[in-house]
């Protein structure tokens, strides 16, 4: 670093004080970045200065992002969201300045709407879409953008995991997708391995996380280990953590929030949202930053916030919570909403024109002055890092997702064992009667009939749920940069495909032969190959609402109409060529149809001995399996243009299953 920056850095301890009590807040704001938390009698420079500069601060600098801290400052900062129905933008965070240094242990406090996560989430490039952001935020001289995924960690409030895996097996497929491909598969595992020590999870590297039909899953606390762990898996230089808290008793927070203690401490930046801590929580915290409406009322260690609110007539009470106190006296009691506010208002402004303000302004505007007059060497580590290839992605996502089908009951061994059931209620019932009779031939439709509806409407419904159970996740993942949508929604349709083929197939082979369907393996072969494109169509249906809507309740208040016109024009209620105009064109949308014409042809092509017991003008009698095709006007040259149309539709929902997800995806 230059000289110029240097001189610079030390003019900052230099700053004219008027009484001891402010000397000794200014010294700690520049000495935060030793993380000890201490404030010491003469000042510090950032770990970042000089010859620290080059030391190592992490045991995998390896395959670290960077080997330097990290410095986030920003200024001016304002975030807007949209509050939706026609009313515009609403501004979440006003002129929000603040810098972290690296070892800060930092804690973002305040009440029920302040600002605290949208403030979080932002300063970590991980806002929601449509929020619009204003202002300065950059981290060692660069400014935030998708390289925050590669080096940060943000460890969420609610955790969201596959239940189907194992502690081992999930943080095998977090290390596959986050880490850098050049990395070999022993170092990932001495780096799993390393994990599982740190975070108290080697006991339970082979216990599922959360299936409940498990003799044992993880505990809330093991749950919250397990989501730091995947956070520490690319050691981030800086940690983003919201409400880590929550959830947990007390021992299990007083572990936790040690373990972040101690992270700062080995120079890792660490930024919490933390709602109500117990004062032997709030303690552990270097530094702190309150904030009121958006607004920051207060930043620097906890004791000087006390301090700064006793100056201003606000004392805490002895033997009392000081952090219950500091948000009590910054929220909004109820019937007394603008005293409240005026009062934390007041708060802020009185703190805008503190010296503390004054002073880390100072060196806000020292780093964002160092990066535009290019003195600040940022890590060009980071331009080097290379993700995993996109057909590895695709295999991780698809290898995760068979293993979720295969470890959960309930989405294919149960359905398997009722579709075995049913087919065998279905051939136990229809057996003997589907004759070359007259009375065979109503016989031989309504078994195609079945076959038909089986393999539609219960697939269509019981995949409803897919996609909008693991939306959550997708979007926690997606927005992450670990994978695309087209990933997950190509690599989830491929996990389901072997048993939406298996799962079929039995039903015709236990069904078809028991009935005394036609004696043919020709026959046999194309029944078997139109029930396996019904069922994978109806589910691609279904895949296809699941994503267009946000509840499984509203899809399937679209779906059922749809199914009560391809039903209608199936071609066994109604003769197609009678339909109206109005409604013709639905009848391609019907792979009922489709599969109808194509299992008929495939059981009455070529019969010519068909018996007739008695003809009659009112009663005429089918002679031929010709007769019968005529009935229901259909051609024995569809038969495989109408196998084609039913694969066409299936890839037709499947596309607009992709889209919706991606357009939701897009929104969030």
């Amino acid at each position: 670093m230059s000289s110029d920056s240097s001189d610079s850095r030390q003019l900052l301890a230099d700053v004219p004080q008027q009484q001891e009590k402010e000397q000794h807040e200014l010294q700690v704001v520049v000495s935060r970045g030793s993380g000890t938390g201490s404030a010491d009698t003469t000042p510090k420079l950032s770990k970042r200065n000089s010859s620290e500069r080059s030391l190592p601060l992490r045991s995998y600098s390896k395959w670290s992002p960077t080997e330097q801290g990290a410095t986030l400052v920003w200024r001016d900062l304002c975030v807007y969201t949209n509050v939706g129905s026609g009313r515009g933008m609403k501004r979440i965070i006003n002129n929000s300045t603040g810098a972290v240094q690296p070892g800060s242990l930092m804690a973002l406090m305040g009440a029920s709407g302040s600002g605290k996560t949208t403030l979080m989430s932002t300063l970590a490039y991980r806002q929601p879409a449509g929020t619009v952001v204003q202002g300065d935020i950059l981290i060692n001289g660069r400014r935030v953008g998708p390289f925050m995924h590669r080096i940060s960690g943000y460890v969420y409030q609610d955790d969201l995991f596959i239940g189907a895996l194992t502690v081992l097996e999930h943080l095998n497929f977090m290390a596959n997708l986050r880490l850098d491909r050049r990395i070999s598969g022993e170092e990932r595992r001495l780096i799993i391995k390393d994990l599982l020590e740190r975070t108290g999870l080697l006991s339970t590297s082979h216990t599922r996380i959360g299936s409940g039909d498990d003799e044992k899953v993880l505990s809330g606390g093991e749950r919250k280990r397990l989501a730091f762990a995947v956070e520490l898996l690319n050691n981030p230089v800086i940690l983003f953590c919201d409400e880590p808290t929550t959830g947990l008793d007390s021992y299990s927070a007083q572990q936790l929030v040690a373990t972040l203690h101690e992270l700062a401490q080995k120079g890792t930046t660490i930024l919490c949202t933390i709602h109500q801590p117990s004062s032997q929580l709030f303690d552990n915290f270097n530094n702190v930053m309150l904030l009121a409406d958006g607004r920051v009322a207060f930043t620097g260690s906890p004791q000087h916030a006390l301090n700064f609110f006793a100056d201003h007539g606000y004392y805490c009470p002895e033997a009392y919570n000081p952090a219950d106190f500091l948000i009590g006296v910054l929220a909004t009691d109820p019937g007394y909403e603008q005293a409240s506010q005026r009062s934390a208002q007041h708060l802020c402004d009185q703190f805008a024109v503190s010296s503390a303000a004054k002073q880390r302004d100072m060196l806000v505007n020292l780093e964002i002055h160092m990066a535009q007059s290019g003195n600040y060497p940022y890590d060009k580590e980071l331009d080097s890092f290379r993700s995993v290839p996109w057909y590895k992605r695709f295999y991780i996502v698809w290898l995760r997702a068979t293993l979720t089908m295969l470890r959960d009951p309930t989405i294919q061994w149960m359905r398997f064992i009722q579709k075995m059931a049913i087919a065998f209620i279905v051939g136990a019932c229809l057996a003997g009667t589907t004759e070359l009779t007259q009375l065979g031939v109503q016989a031989v439709q309504g078994t195609i009939f079945i076959m038909i509806a089986e393999n539609t409407f219960h697939p269509m419904y019981s995949v409803l749920n897919v996609f909008p159970l693991g939306f959550p996740l997708f979007m926690r993942e997606t927005r992450s940069g670990l994978y695309s949508t087209a990933h997950y929604y190509v690599a989830n349709i491929l996990a389901m495909l072997p048993g939406m083929i298996v799962e079929p197939l039995l039903f015709v082979a236990i069904t078809y032969w028991m009935t005394g369907l036609r004696a043919d393996l020709y026959a046999f072969g194309i029944t078997a190959t139109c029930v396996v494109l019904v069922l994978n169509v109806a589910s691609a249906c279904g895949c296809f609402f699941s994503t267009a809507f946000n509840s499984v309740p509203l899809a399937m208040a679209y779906v059922v109409p749809l199914d009560y016109i391809i039903m209608i024009t199936s071609g066994i209620f109604i003769k197609i060529s009678s339909l109206s105009v109005a409604f013709s064109w639905t009848q391609f949308l019907s792979w009922m149809l489709y599969a109808n014409e194509a299992m008929t042809i495939a059981q009455w092509s070529g019969v010519q001995n068909i018996t007739c017991f008695g003809e009659s003008a009112d009663l005429p009698c089918f002679h031929t399996g010709q007769d019968v095709l005529d009935k229901y006007g259909f051609n024995e040259a569809n038969i495989y243009r109408n196998m084609l149309a039913i694969l066409g539709i299936y890839f037709g929902f499947h596309l607009l299953g992709y889209y919706f997800l991606w357009r939701r995806a897009r929104k969030m």
